[in-house]
């Protein structure tokens, strides 16, 4: 990643934790293609503590049912990188942390496991909470490293703009 992605992400995780401590929010991460680089840009900034106590990585199918609930019968139906294995993350995730929110990721960073229906750079990405998930798919370009790092990024940036969202909403009234 450049110098500037990476002050980027910085700057994302300290806006992350001011939003969190603003909101009085706990967040959480359950990861699968990006083993833990969510987790990780979320506590590079000092203080994380207060708002980041748990991160889930589950790369195996087993470990997404066994340590957040996602249904074996999904995975099985829908594959892990699907908009319905994300939000069952996400929910999960929730439950099992007791965090307000969460961000879920699950996708083909390659070089190899695509197909024509999940081409290498496919990744889902979800926000929410135990009642409420949202995802969305994207197509992302380059190689294994380039993939993830986005990834992170998308997660994160995905994370700000829903607490800048909560905040607005809490300011209005």
């Amino acid at each position: 990643m450049s110098s500037l992605t990476n002050l980027d992400l910085v700057l994302l995780s300290q806006r992350l934790g001011r939003l969190c401590q603003q909101l009085k929010l706990e967040v959480t991460t359950a990861e699968s293609c990006t083993g833990g680089g969510i987790a990780s840009v979320i506590t590079d900034t000092a203080g994380s503590s207060a708002y980041f106590t748990t991160g889930y990585v589950t790369y195996a199918n087993a470990a997404k049912t066994r340590l957040l609930g996602v249904p074996d019968a999904l995975l099985a139906e829908d594959g892990a990188v699907s908009e319905g294995v994300v939000k069952a993350m996400v929910a999960g995730a929730c439950r099992e942390s007791g965090a307000g929110m969460a961000v879920a990721v699950s996708g083909v960073a390659g070089p190899d496991g695509g197909s024509e229906e999940k081409p290498v750079g496919t990744v889902w990405l979800a926000w929410g909470d135990i009642a409420y998930q949202e995802a969305e798919c994207f197509h992302l370009p380059g190689d294994r490293e380039a993939v993830r790092g986005q990834a992170v990024r998308l997660a994160v940036a995905g994370l700000v703009a829903r607490l800048d969202s909560r905040a607005s909403e809490t300011d209005e009234h």
